[in-house]
Protein backbone atom coordinates (compact mmCIF):
# COMPACT_ATOMS: atom_id res chain seq x y z
CA UNK A 1 0.00 0.00 0.00
CA UNK A 2 2.77 2.43 0.93
CA UNK A 3 4.61 1.18 -2.14
CA UNK A 4 1.83 2.51 -4.37
CA UNK A 5 1.53 5.73 -2.38
CA UNK A 6 5.22 6.54 -2.66
CA UNK A 7 5.25 5.52 -6.31
CA UNK A 8 2.50 8.04 -6.94
CA UNK A 9 4.28 10.75 -4.93
CA UNK A 10 7.53 10.13 -6.83
CA UNK A 11 5.98 11.68 -9.93
CA UNK A 12 6.00 15.05 -8.18
CA UNK A 13 8.72 14.58 -5.56
CA UNK A 14 11.90 12.83 -6.71
CA UNK A 15 12.84 11.95 -3.12
CA UNK A 16 10.18 9.20 -3.08
CA UNK A 17 11.93 7.42 -5.95
CA UNK A 18 14.10 5.80 -3.29
CA UNK A 19 11.16 3.59 -2.27
CA UNK A 20 11.23 1.92 -5.66
CA UNK A 21 14.45 0.16 -4.69
CA UNK A 22 13.79 -3.44 -3.67
CA UNK A 23 16.69 -3.43 -1.21
CA UNK A 24 15.28 -0.50 0.77
CA UNK A 25 11.81 -2.00 0.81
CA UNK A 26 13.31 -5.30 1.93
CA UNK A 27 14.98 -3.59 4.91
CA UNK A 28 11.78 -1.73 5.71
CA UNK A 29 9.93 -5.04 5.51
CA UNK A 30 12.24 -6.52 8.15
CA UNK A 31 11.90 -3.54 10.49
CA UNK A 32 8.14 -3.22 10.03
CA UNK A 33 7.47 -6.90 10.78
CA UNK A 34 9.85 -6.80 13.75
CA UNK A 35 8.17 -3.75 15.29
CA UNK A 36 4.69 -5.19 14.73
CA UNK A 37 5.73 -8.41 16.49
CA UNK A 38 7.09 -6.46 19.45
CA UNK A 39 3.93 -4.34 19.54
CA UNK A 40 1.26 -7.05 19.36
CA UNK A 41 3.24 -9.86 21.03
CA UNK A 42 2.51 -9.13 24.72
CA UNK A 43 -1.19 -8.48 24.09
CA UNK A 44 -1.57 -11.63 22.03
CA UNK A 45 0.18 -13.76 24.65
CA UNK A 46 -2.12 -12.37 27.35
CA UNK A 47 -5.17 -13.03 25.16
CA UNK A 48 -4.12 -16.62 24.50
CA UNK A 49 -3.54 -17.10 28.22
CA UNK A 50 -6.92 -15.63 29.20
CA UNK A 51 -8.69 -17.85 26.68
CA UNK A 52 -6.73 -20.82 28.05
CA UNK A 53 -5.35 -21.68 24.63
CA UNK A 54 -2.48 -23.61 26.15
CA UNK A 55 -0.14 -26.25 24.81
CA UNK A 56 -1.02 -29.92 25.19
CA UNK A 57 1.97 -32.18 25.82
CA UNK A 58 2.45 -35.79 24.75
CA UNK A 59 2.60 -38.06 27.78
CA UNK A 60 5.12 -40.33 26.03
CA UNK A 61 7.50 -37.44 25.37
CA UNK A 62 10.46 -36.19 27.42
CA UNK A 63 9.45 -35.61 31.04
CA UNK A 64 10.98 -32.13 30.94
CA UNK A 65 8.18 -31.10 28.59
CA UNK A 66 5.43 -31.74 31.12
CA UNK A 67 6.12 -28.36 32.71
CA UNK A 68 5.29 -26.72 29.35
CA UNK A 69 1.67 -27.83 29.48
CA UNK A 70 -0.61 -24.80 29.44
CA UNK A 71 1.94 -22.44 27.86
CA UNK A 72 0.02 -20.26 25.36
CA UNK A 73 0.19 -21.64 21.84
CA UNK A 74 -1.07 -20.49 18.43
CA UNK A 75 1.44 -17.65 18.73
CA UNK A 76 2.18 -18.20 15.06
CA UNK A 77 -0.76 -15.88 14.45
CA UNK A 78 1.53 -13.08 15.62
CA UNK A 79 4.04 -14.03 12.94
CA UNK A 80 1.43 -14.19 10.19
CA UNK A 81 -0.08 -10.82 11.11
CA UNK A 82 3.36 -9.19 11.06
CA UNK A 83 4.26 -10.81 7.72
CA UNK A 84 0.93 -9.88 6.14
CA UNK A 85 0.98 -6.22 7.21
CA UNK A 86 4.63 -5.72 6.29
CA UNK A 87 4.12 -7.33 2.87
CA UNK A 88 0.95 -5.37 2.16
CA UNK A 89 2.74 -2.14 3.01
CA UNK A 90 5.98 -2.58 1.07
CA UNK A 91 5.50 -5.19 -1.68
CA UNK A 92 4.13 -4.85 -5.19
CA UNK A 93 0.79 -6.64 -4.79
CA UNK A 94 0.39 -7.08 -8.54
CA UNK A 95 3.42 -9.40 -8.57
CA UNK A 96 2.36 -13.00 -9.17
CA UNK A 97 5.02 -14.41 -6.84
CA UNK A 98 3.86 -12.18 -4.00
CA UNK A 99 0.28 -13.33 -4.52
CA UNK A 100 1.35 -16.99 -4.55
CA UNK A 101 3.33 -16.73 -1.31
CA UNK A 102 0.57 -14.78 0.45
CA UNK A 103 -2.00 -17.39 -0.57
CA UNK A 104 0.22 -20.29 0.50
CA UNK A 105 0.97 -18.65 3.84
CA UNK A 106 -2.68 -17.83 4.53
CA UNK A 107 -4.12 -21.19 3.41
CA UNK A 108 -1.61 -23.34 5.26
CA UNK A 109 -1.97 -21.05 8.26
CA UNK A 110 -5.73 -21.65 8.18
CA UNK A 111 -5.16 -25.42 8.16
CA UNK A 112 -2.83 -25.03 11.14
CA UNK A 113 -5.33 -22.83 12.97
CA UNK A 114 -8.09 -25.45 12.70
CA UNK A 115 -5.64 -28.17 13.78
CA UNK A 116 -4.46 -26.16 16.80
CA UNK A 117 -8.01 -25.24 17.79
CA UNK A 118 -9.13 -28.86 17.79
CA UNK A 119 -6.09 -29.92 19.79
CA UNK A 120 -6.74 -27.29 22.43
CA UNK A 121 -10.52 -27.39 22.68
CA UNK A 122 -10.84 -31.19 22.39
CA UNK A 123 -7.60 -31.83 24.28
CA UNK A 124 -6.64 -34.21 21.48
CA UNK A 125 -2.99 -34.12 20.30
CA UNK A 126 -4.11 -35.53 16.92
CA UNK A 127 -5.97 -32.33 15.96
CA UNK A 128 -7.91 -32.64 12.71
CA UNK A 129 -6.19 -35.90 11.88
CA UNK A 130 -3.40 -36.71 9.46
CA UNK A 131 -5.65 -37.53 6.50
CA UNK A 132 -7.72 -34.35 6.69
CA UNK A 133 -4.62 -32.23 7.18
CA UNK A 134 -2.85 -33.81 4.22
CA UNK A 135 -5.94 -33.46 2.03
CA UNK A 136 -6.22 -29.71 2.59
CA UNK A 137 -2.45 -29.28 2.25
CA UNK A 138 -2.70 -31.05 -1.09
CA UNK A 139 -5.52 -28.76 -2.25
CA UNK A 140 -3.60 -25.62 -1.26
CA UNK A 141 -0.24 -26.85 -2.52
CA UNK A 142 -1.64 -27.88 -5.91
CA UNK A 143 -3.46 -24.56 -6.24
CA UNK A 144 -0.20 -22.66 -5.77
CA UNK A 145 1.72 -25.00 -8.11
CA UNK A 146 -0.90 -24.70 -10.86
CA UNK A 147 -1.03 -20.92 -10.52
CA UNK A 148 2.75 -20.57 -10.81
CA UNK A 149 2.87 -22.96 -13.78
CA UNK A 150 0.12 -21.33 -15.83
CA UNK A 151 1.27 -17.79 -15.03
CA UNK A 152 4.88 -18.48 -16.04
CA UNK A 153 6.26 -15.91 -18.45
CA UNK A 154 9.39 -17.69 -19.68
CA UNK A 155 10.81 -21.24 -19.85
CA UNK A 156 13.21 -20.38 -17.01
CA UNK A 157 10.24 -19.87 -14.68
CA UNK A 158 9.50 -23.61 -14.70
CA UNK A 159 12.96 -25.10 -15.31
CA UNK A 160 15.06 -26.98 -12.77
CA UNK A 161 18.35 -25.26 -11.93
CA UNK A 162 21.14 -27.48 -10.64
CA UNK A 163 23.58 -25.94 -8.13
CA UNK A 164 27.26 -25.80 -9.11
CA UNK A 165 26.45 -26.11 -12.84
CA UNK A 166 26.29 -22.84 -14.77
CA UNK A 167 24.74 -24.10 -18.00
CA UNK A 168 22.63 -27.06 -16.80
CA UNK A 169 18.96 -26.08 -16.83
CA UNK A 170 16.38 -28.85 -17.16
CA UNK A 171 13.05 -28.09 -18.79
CA UNK A 172 10.47 -29.74 -16.54
CA UNK A 173 7.29 -29.00 -18.43
CA UNK A 174 4.18 -30.16 -16.52
CA UNK A 175 6.43 -32.08 -14.09
CA UNK A 176 7.06 -28.66 -12.58
CA UNK A 177 3.58 -28.83 -11.02
CA UNK A 178 4.45 -32.05 -9.18
CA UNK A 179 7.82 -30.71 -8.04
CA UNK A 180 6.32 -27.45 -6.79
CA UNK A 181 3.58 -29.32 -4.93
CA UNK A 182 6.06 -31.67 -3.24
CA UNK A 183 8.36 -28.81 -2.22
CA UNK A 184 5.56 -26.68 -0.77
CA UNK A 185 3.80 -29.46 1.14
CA UNK A 186 7.04 -31.15 2.15
CA UNK A 187 8.55 -27.92 3.44
CA UNK A 188 5.40 -27.14 5.40
CA UNK A 189 5.41 -30.49 7.17
CA UNK A 190 9.17 -30.42 7.72
CA UNK A 191 9.05 -27.11 9.60
CA UNK A 192 6.08 -28.40 11.58
CA UNK A 193 8.00 -31.50 12.67
CA UNK A 194 10.97 -29.36 13.72
CA UNK A 195 8.81 -27.11 15.89
CA UNK A 196 9.20 -29.10 19.11
CA UNK A 197 11.58 -27.07 21.28
CA UNK A 198 11.69 -23.41 22.30
CA UNK A 199 13.00 -21.45 19.32
CA UNK A 200 14.21 -24.55 17.49
CA UNK A 201 12.19 -24.03 14.30
CA UNK A 202 11.97 -20.26 14.07
CA UNK A 203 15.69 -19.44 13.91
CA UNK A 204 16.48 -21.83 11.02
CA UNK A 205 13.38 -20.43 9.30
CA UNK A 206 14.75 -16.90 9.70
CA UNK A 207 18.16 -17.90 8.34
CA UNK A 208 16.75 -19.78 5.35
CA UNK A 209 14.35 -16.91 4.56
CA UNK A 210 17.22 -14.41 4.64
CA UNK A 211 19.27 -16.56 2.26
CA UNK A 212 16.33 -17.08 -0.09
CA UNK A 213 15.91 -13.31 -0.12
CA UNK A 214 19.44 -13.00 -1.51
CA UNK A 215 18.67 -15.60 -4.19
CA UNK A 216 15.45 -13.75 -5.03
CA UNK A 217 17.29 -10.48 -5.48
CA UNK A 218 19.87 -12.10 -7.75
CA UNK A 219 17.34 -14.03 -9.84
CA UNK A 220 15.20 -10.93 -10.31
CA UNK A 221 18.12 -8.64 -11.26
CA UNK A 222 19.02 -8.74 -14.94
CA UNK A 223 22.71 -7.89 -14.51
CA UNK A 224 23.43 -9.87 -11.32
CA UNK A 225 21.72 -13.00 -12.62
CA UNK A 226 23.74 -12.84 -15.85
CA UNK A 227 26.99 -12.22 -13.97
CA UNK A 228 26.44 -15.21 -11.65
CA UNK A 229 25.21 -17.50 -14.41
CA UNK A 230 21.55 -17.73 -13.43
CA UNK A 231 18.56 -17.36 -15.75
CA UNK A 232 16.72 -14.10 -15.19
CA UNK A 233 13.24 -14.48 -13.67
CA UNK A 234 11.17 -11.32 -14.06
CA UNK A 235 9.54 -10.26 -10.81
CA UNK A 236 11.45 -12.69 -8.59
CA UNK A 237 13.24 -9.83 -6.83
CA UNK A 238 9.99 -8.82 -5.16
CA UNK A 239 10.34 -11.96 -3.02
CA UNK A 240 13.01 -10.09 -1.07
CA UNK A 241 10.29 -8.06 0.64
CA UNK A 242 8.41 -11.16 1.83
CA UNK A 243 11.66 -12.81 2.90
CA UNK A 244 12.47 -9.68 4.88
CA UNK A 245 9.03 -9.76 6.48
CA UNK A 246 9.57 -13.39 7.51
CA UNK A 247 12.96 -12.49 9.01
CA UNK A 248 11.54 -9.55 10.99
CA UNK A 249 8.44 -11.41 12.16
CA UNK A 250 10.53 -14.47 13.05
CA UNK A 251 13.02 -12.50 15.12
CA UNK A 252 10.16 -10.69 16.85
CA UNK A 253 8.53 -14.00 17.69
CA UNK A 254 11.84 -15.44 18.92
CA UNK A 255 11.93 -12.62 21.50
CA UNK A 256 9.00 -14.34 23.20
CA UNK A 257 9.68 -17.91 22.10
CA UNK A 258 13.29 -18.22 23.27
CA UNK A 259 13.96 -20.69 26.10
CA UNK A 260 11.99 -20.83 28.36
CA UNK A 261 9.23 -19.96 25.91
CA UNK A 262 6.42 -17.58 26.81
CA UNK A 263 4.46 -18.72 23.76
CA UNK A 264 4.59 -21.45 21.10
CA UNK A 265 3.88 -20.89 17.42
CA UNK A 266 1.69 -23.98 16.98
CA UNK A 267 0.71 -25.48 13.65
CA UNK A 268 -0.75 -22.16 12.53
CA UNK A 269 2.77 -20.76 12.39
CA UNK A 270 4.84 -23.82 11.49
CA UNK A 271 2.69 -25.01 8.58
CA UNK A 272 2.39 -21.48 7.18
CA UNK A 273 6.09 -20.65 7.44
CA UNK A 274 7.12 -23.94 5.87
CA UNK A 275 4.72 -23.39 2.98
CA UNK A 276 6.01 -19.84 2.55
CA UNK A 277 9.63 -21.03 2.35
CA UNK A 278 8.68 -23.74 -0.12
CA UNK A 279 6.74 -21.34 -2.33
CA UNK A 280 9.57 -18.80 -2.32
CA UNK A 281 12.11 -21.49 -3.24
CA UNK A 282 9.89 -22.66 -6.10
CA UNK A 283 9.38 -19.08 -7.28
CA UNK A 284 13.11 -18.36 -7.47
CA UNK A 285 13.88 -21.87 -8.82
CA UNK A 286 16.04 -22.94 -5.86
CA UNK A 287 14.35 -26.13 -4.68
CA UNK A 288 17.61 -28.05 -4.37
CA UNK A 289 19.30 -25.20 -2.51
CA UNK A 290 16.33 -25.11 -0.11
CA UNK A 291 16.93 -28.81 0.53
CA UNK A 292 20.53 -27.97 1.47
CA UNK A 293 19.89 -24.85 3.55
CA UNK A 294 16.91 -26.43 5.30
CA UNK A 295 18.97 -29.47 6.21
CA UNK A 296 17.78 -29.39 9.83
CA UNK A 297 14.18 -29.61 8.63
CA UNK A 298 15.19 -32.48 6.34
CA UNK A 299 16.95 -34.36 9.15
CA UNK A 300 13.94 -34.03 11.42
CA UNK A 301 11.60 -35.32 8.70
CA UNK A 302 13.85 -38.20 7.68
CA UNK A 303 14.22 -39.27 11.32
CA UNK A 304 10.44 -39.62 11.60
CA UNK A 305 10.22 -41.56 8.34
CA UNK A 306 13.03 -43.93 9.33
CA UNK A 307 11.54 -44.45 12.77
CA UNK A 308 8.13 -45.39 11.35
CA UNK A 309 9.51 -47.69 8.66
CA UNK A 310 11.90 -49.43 11.06
CA UNK A 311 9.22 -50.02 13.68
CA UNK A 312 6.72 -51.37 11.15
CA UNK A 313 9.24 -53.69 9.47
CA UNK A 314 11.30 -54.88 12.45
CA UNK A 315 9.40 -53.78 15.54
CA UNK A 316 12.50 -51.84 16.63
CA UNK A 317 13.16 -48.11 16.83
CA UNK A 318 16.28 -46.48 15.38
CA UNK A 319 16.03 -43.42 17.62
CA UNK A 320 14.97 -43.18 21.22
CA UNK A 321 12.22 -40.89 20.00
CA UNK A 322 11.42 -39.02 16.80
CA UNK A 323 11.68 -36.28 15.58
CA UNK A 324 15.45 -36.17 16.02
CA UNK A 325 15.59 -33.38 18.61
CA UNK A 326 13.71 -35.59 21.09
CA UNK A 327 16.31 -38.34 20.57
CA UNK A 328 19.06 -36.05 21.84
CA UNK A 329 16.91 -34.86 24.72
CA UNK A 330 16.39 -38.45 25.86
CA UNK A 331 20.15 -38.97 25.58
CA UNK A 332 20.52 -36.33 28.27
CA UNK A 333 21.24 -33.17 26.30
CA UNK A 334 19.69 -30.10 27.95
CA UNK A 335 17.10 -28.43 25.75
CA UNK A 336 19.14 -25.22 25.18
CA UNK A 337 22.09 -27.32 24.00
CA UNK A 338 19.96 -29.13 21.42
CA UNK A 339 18.48 -25.85 20.20
CA UNK A 340 21.74 -23.94 19.82
CA UNK A 341 23.57 -26.83 18.18
CA UNK A 342 20.77 -27.23 15.65
CA UNK A 343 20.98 -23.48 15.02
CA UNK A 344 24.71 -23.78 14.36
CA UNK A 345 24.10 -26.63 11.91
CA UNK A 346 21.48 -24.49 10.16
CA UNK A 347 23.89 -21.58 9.86
CA UNK A 348 26.56 -23.80 8.31
CA UNK A 349 24.10 -25.28 5.82
CA UNK A 350 22.77 -21.85 4.86
CA UNK A 351 26.32 -20.67 4.18
CA UNK A 352 26.89 -23.77 2.02
CA UNK A 353 23.72 -22.94 0.11
CA UNK A 354 24.80 -19.34 -0.38
CA UNK A 355 28.18 -20.52 -1.67
CA UNK A 356 26.41 -22.02 -4.69
CA UNK A 357 25.71 -18.47 -5.84
CA UNK A 358 29.33 -18.11 -6.91
CA UNK A 359 30.58 -21.68 -7.24
CA UNK A 360 29.04 -22.46 -10.59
Amino acid sequence: MLYYLFESLSRDFTFFNVFRYITLRGILGVLTALLISFWIGPAMIRLLGVRQLGQTVRKDGPQSHLSKAGTPTMGGAMILVAIAISTLLWADLSNRFVLAVLFATASFGAIGWVDDYKKIINKDPRGIGARAKFFWQTVSGLAVALFLYYSAKSPADTALILPLFKNVIIDLGPVYILLAYLVIVGSSNAVNLTDGLDGLAIMPTVMVAAALGIFAYVMGHLKFSAYLGFPYIAGAGEMLIICGAIVGAGLGFLWFNTYPAMVFMGDIGALALGAALGTIAVSVRQEIVLFIMGGVFVMETVSVMLQVVSFKLTGKRIFRMAPLHHHFELKGWPEPRVIVRFWIISLILVLVGLATLKIR
